[in-house]
């Protein structure tokens, strides 16, 4: 693991979801870009101390060289570090399982895109919520037809832990890495939760815009970067879509929500409430869709435990770890992936979501006017 150091709350979920499968043993890391935070980390986590590192361009090299190297790294350290980290381990021969958004420029994503290729690398991207098991159902009921041809896509993020006095706090606003450009990227809420509403839309609907029109703000007095962003798509079969993110929603929590309308019928999830769906057909009832009733297909695949017993956040993240696994046994045997694992985000998301994000700060640039995706 690269990042994830004592106090980082995203590592410790990264370390949880890659044990919960029995896929991975955690045995090395560079744990903090501070030398004493990241010995003391990795010495907390009971890493051998010659495999606790300092800086990950050393951490790839030795691991590279060694017999019992890594064969996966996990990178989970600010925006900025994704992608030179991510390139340092490929161009070691080493796979990479990596926090969103994939870097902070389109150029960064393209040129990842074409090292893991030339390497052969399986390369995930962690988009979590595609690991529940009823949005995979939900992207299954729609490429099988159960709705008809797609009209309409509208999906929404909501939270509200920038509108909290804390993060009001100029002190704030001037230290911590999300209100930072150089850290961060270009963006703020858009990068950070807005990437995750884009990917779960295009996973789910199985068609991705063309166009879209936005305006990013910021609520937030002397904040940097947005922390609210709106955007109207079109797609090329005429479809039609909204995207709202949102930092600055009082009383959210985080209120990821889908809504794909069809000819025949429409789908509904609510990532607080992962474990249904809604599927209402044209004219009829709504009908509640429960994970644990649901067999045969992704969303068993993505189930560990019997009916009735809630699955969440940290089994989707899993998912995506096991997923990656499976994939990365495939290649060493030199076999085809496993369908199974097909779904799991990769470097191309990545790309995808760095295009809408371009794309978003060009509309905002233009006046909120129609630009392509």
């Amino acid at each position: 693991m690269v990042g994830g150091g004592d106090g980082a709350f995203i590592g410790a979920v990264h370390r949880i979801a890659a044990r919960l499968d029995d896929c991975y043993e955690f045995v090395a890391g560079a744990l903090s870009s501070d030398a004493q935070r990241a010995i003391a980390s990795g010495a907390a986590l009971r890493l051998e101390p010659d495999r606790c590192y300092t800086d990950y361009r050393e951490m790839a090299r030795a691991e590279a060289a060694r017999e019992d190297g890594i064969d996966v790294v996990a990178i989970v350290t600010p925006n900025y570090l994704h992608a030179p980290v991510a390139t340092a381990f490929l161009e070691a021969g080493i796979h990479v399982i990596c926090d969103k958004p994939l870097g902070i420029t389109l150029a960064e994503g393209e040129a990842l895109v074409d090292l893991a290729r030339a390497k052969g690398l399986v390369f995930a991207l962690t988009h979590t919520y595609s690991g529940y098991p009823m949005v995979r159902h939900a992207r299954e009921l729609v490429a099988a037809g159960a709705i008809g041809e797609v009209r309409q896509v509208h999906v929404e993020y909501a939270q509200d832990w920038m509108a909290d006095a804390a993060a009001q706090d100029p002190a704030f606003q001037a230290t911590d890495w999300h209100n930072d450009a150089r850290r961060a990227g270009p963006t703020g809420c858009t990068g950070d939760i807005g990437t995750h509403a884009f990917h779960i839309a295009g996973f789910v609907s199985g068609i991705q815009p063309n166009e879209l029109l936005a305006e990013m703000h910021s609520f937030t007095p002397n904040r940097a970067l947005d922390d609210h962003v709106q955007v109207m798509l079109r797609y090329p079969n005429g479809a039609r879509g909204t995207l709202w993110a949102s930092q600055m929603a009082a009383g959210c929590e985080n209120a990821l929500k889908l809504r794909v309308f069809g000819t025949k019928a429409s789908l509904a999830f609510d990532q607080e409430h992962p474990n249904e769906l809604w599927i209402t057909p044209q004219g009829g009832s709504a009908q509640r869709l429960t994970r644990g009733r649901v067999r045969g297909d992704a969303a068993e695949h993505a189930t560990r435990i019997p009916s009735g017993h809630p699955e969440g956040y940290l089994e989707a993240f899993a998912q995506l770890y096991r997923d990656g696994a499976a994939q990365i046994h495939a290649m060493v045997a030199k076999q085809p992936p496993p369908a199974d694992a097909a779904w799991l985000p990769a470097v191309e998301d990545g790309v995808a979501g760095l295009r809408f994000i371009d794309a978003v700060l060009e509309s905002d640039r233009r006046g909120s006017r129609w630009v392509s995706l």
